[in-house]
């Protein structure tokens, strides 16, 4: 704020010095004549293109570059997760478990309570966030603007959401040393074949979405927060954009892993969030090292 006011000062005083310089006269077009090869209009024409060349060269050009390129960035990601998607869901197919014999309890109402609130308003911030980025294909007005009432409310009621998630499942997200096996075979995803794979009450796909979900969604709100109040000077509103804007497209990507996981890789998955429990044959060939710890 104090930058803007001094770079507002120094405009208004350079435009005094201007009229000053030109004799504030009503022949103002021969005065103006004058000074254009008055040292003291020089210098100050040398002086603003300095500070507007400056802006240009730091954090502006920048900016201005990296608007170009995040709508592509975002259409790329999505069309590549689609037919990704589709490739996996073709050639591999879904795991198919038993969920009618035995089944094991794995998540509590509370977990399942406020893990539907997350997921809820993070739905709503993606689907928003990407009106709002392919704001001109819509050519703006009321469904932009709707999606702009909406995305800040969603953030508010995400952040707490997840902070609560992070609480409860936390322990269960750690590192732990069989996730090296898990990752070196894909957790089994990429295999027609049912096989038994290491991994605790959440795998390292899992992990990973967690954790960035969280850490990323704090900064998405902080930085969100900056831009919504615009509050701030212009370069760390350009920096918070950039941010925000290359981290939501981290998270749109992991966001439809999440949902192409729960809703068609593994047939039932959906269900175990409603319901609370998982198929025992799930849980011992998918979470083996949870299993074992059960047993």
């Amino acid at each position: 704020m104090r930058k803007n006011c001094l770079s507002f000062l120094g405009l208004t005083l350079g435009l005094v010095v201007l009229a000053l310089a030109a004799g504030w006269s009503p022949a103002w077009g021969q005065a103006a004549g004058k000074a254009a090869v008055n040292p003291l209009i020089a210098d100050f024409q040398r002086i603003m293109a300095a500070v507007v060349t400056a802006d240009w060269q730091g954090s502006g050009q920048f900016f201005i570059m990296m608007q170009r390129v995040f709508s592509p960035l975002f259409l790329g990601v999505l069309l590549v997760m689609v037919v990704l998607f589709a490739a996996h869901y073709v050639l591999v197919g879904a795991k198919n478990f038993d969920h009618e014999g035995e089944k094991v309890f794995y998540y509590s109402i509370l977990c399942r309570l406020v893990h539907a609130l997350a997921a809820a308003s993070f739905t709503i911030l993606v689907f928003s966030g990407l009106l709002i980025i392919f704001g001109k294909v819509f050519h703006g007005g009321a469904l932009v603007r709707t999606a702009r009432y909406f995305h800040a409310p969603a953030a508010v009621v995400f952040v707490p959401a997840s902070l609560v998630l992070f609480l409860l499942w936390v322990k269960d997200m750690l590192p732990a040393a069989y996730d090296l096996d898990w990752l070196l075979v894909f957790g089994g995803y990429l295999s027609r074949k049912k096989i038994t794979v290491p991994a605790g009450k959440f795998n390292p796909g899992q992990k990973s979405w967690f954790w960035l979900a969280v850490g990323g969604g704090l900064v998405m709100a902080y930085t969100g927060y900056y831009l919504f109040s615009f509050s701030g000077d212009l370069p760390a509103l350009r920096l918070a954009a950039v941010v925000h804007n290359l981290l939501g497209v981290v998270l749109l990507a992991m966001f439809m892993i999440h949902l192409y996981m729960a809703l068609f890789a593994v047939k039932g998955s959906l269900q175990s969030m409603l319901t609370g429990y998982k198929s025992a044959e799930e849980v011992a060939q998918m979470h083996s090292e949870y299993w074992r710890r059960l047993s």
